[in-house]
């Protein structure tokens, strides 16, 4: 399930349900579900363990924020759908609205995507500028707060098992307490959920990961005014590097460099100009090289592995509580898909609260979020399985897909409507079975 397959936002399906409902965790995936929350209770508030920024700033405790990040066409569209007026926020903080069909320079297969027919606009900006657009949307909700410094300790229950509200510690040190009618976990990859659940008698959800051990390191470089293209060259077997290069607010570009399967991207300015003079794209050398670097040292990144928790495969849930975003599933980060399925997670949860308020809320949304890992999951785990190295569960299909895809990625070097259809599929607007319709078949297995 992508975005062609969800039904938009409709703040007049939710009646309200409940006084209170606390998020923990103020990243997209927080800011996104304490917006449809404010539909169905009188107060929403979101607890982050962060001082909550008032500029668009990196947060201390989300190093991942200080590497570029893909504003794909399915967050974009749900999130000006949560927040209006988010895409102007981007552009008046300096951000940019690009023409991904035109002005995105793709190289993959040995070449080149040819551009495509139709315009696809993508905002470019920081992770930073991203979020704190989304922020000021959530501001303008009155029945929202954001408690910053705030740092969450354990849920709290009834006597059933049941979660009726969250114990923390406040800015000041000391514990504290808020009951809730509902809470929504949104702290990403650490989140303690897992742990809580078996601790308090419950099964645990199953976790896949898949082993792609991905490192990476970030520079900001000088960008011409009028100079707007983004630049993206992913890891292709054998290949075991990748490169993005991001045009962002202030005249900049994020330049990102990413080694696979042991490959580290450098942490010295000697050793990253040394690895992005190795890709088969001069311009990678040229931006580290040549660019006046604008950020102080390198951001260094690892990720080991893509981690699904299968949270719709439990058999008992207690009430009062809903897991989002990355504490569901985190992917390969070299896909930007982070940000969109936070948006879609918190779409479907909208919908699952106006189709059947609270009762049995978290199994329900469970089911509605695993159509969306499925589609997000497959496309970006069956990619890193094209290098052998790659360990963990292989969705079924993924070796004959891939070959399929390779072919069509040759074919788009000629064929514009093909490149079409393929960065569709990495928008999320479309499903990768979409790959597979006659129009684009045709022009990929045509003699």
């Amino acid at each position: 399930m992508v975005l062609e397959n969800v039904d938009r936002y409709d703040p007049d399906r939710t009646s309200t349900l409940g006084d209170r409902a606390v998020v923990v965790g103020g990243s997209v995936a927080g800011l996104c579900a304490a917006r449809v929350l404010a539909d169905a209770f009188g107060e929403v508030v979101l607890i982050e363990r962060d001082t909550i920024p008032e500029t668009p700033r990196p947060r201390d405790g989300a190093p991942q924020t200080s590497h570029p990040h893909a504003m794909l066409e399915a967050g974009r569209a749900t999130i000006e759908d949560l927040f209006p007026g988010f895409g102007e926020r981007v552009l008046g903080g300096d951000g940019l609205l690009i023409d991904a069909a035109r002005e995105m320079r793709y190289f993959d297969g040995g070449d080149f995507l040819a551009d495509g027919p139709e315009r696809l606009p993508m905002y470019c900006a920081s992770r930073a500028l991203f979020e704190h657009a989304i922020r000021q949307g959530l501001d303008r909700t009155p029945s929202v707060s954001q408690r910053g410094n705030r740092a969450f300790t354990t849920y709290r229950t009834d006597a059933d098992g049941n979660v009726t509200g969250v114990e923390f510690r406040d800015e000041d040190g000391t514990s504290a307490t808020l009951e809730a009618d509902l809470v929504v976990d949104a702290t990403g990859r650490t989140s303690r959920t897992p742990s809580w659940l078996e601790a308090e008698g419950y099964d645990p959800p199953a976790e896949s990961s898949v082993e792609i051990d991905v490192t990476y390191s970030t520079i900001r470089v000088a960008r011409p005014e009028s100079v707007r293209h983004a630049l993206v060259v992913p890891p292709d077997p054998p290949r075991t590097r990748g490169a993005a290069a991001i045009p962002i607010e202030g005249d900049r570009w994020e330049v990102i460099l990413q080694g696979v399967h042991g490959d580290d991207a450098p942490t010295d300015r000697e050793g990253l100009v040394a690895f992005a003079e190795a890709f088969p794209v001069d311009e990678v050398a040229e931006l580290v090289r040549d660019r006046e670097w604008t950020s102080e040292g390198i951001h260094h990144y690892p990720f080991p592995a893509s981690v699904r928790r299968h949270y719709d495969r439990l058999d008992r849930f207690p009430d009062g509580l809903v897991v989002t975003g990355d504490a569901i599933a985190s992917f390969n980060p070299i896909y930007g898909q982070g940000m969109s399925v936070a948006a879609l997670d918190a779409l479907l949860l909208h919908h699952a609260l106006a189709s059947g308020g609270l009762d049995d809320l978290g199994p329900r949304f469970f089911d509605r979020a695993a159509d969306v890992v499925d589609a997000v999951w497959n496309v970006a785990v069956g990619s890193d399985f094209e290098f052998e190295a790659t360990t963990g569960p292989k969705p079924a299909g993924t070796d004959l897909f891939n070959r399929y895809v390779d072919r069509l990625v040759s074919t788009a070097h000629d064929d514009g409507r093909v490149t079409d259809a393929y960065y569709r599929v990495f928008r999320l607007e479309r499903e990768p079975t979409s790959l597979l319709r006659p129009g684009v078949l045709w022009r990929v297995l045509a003699p």
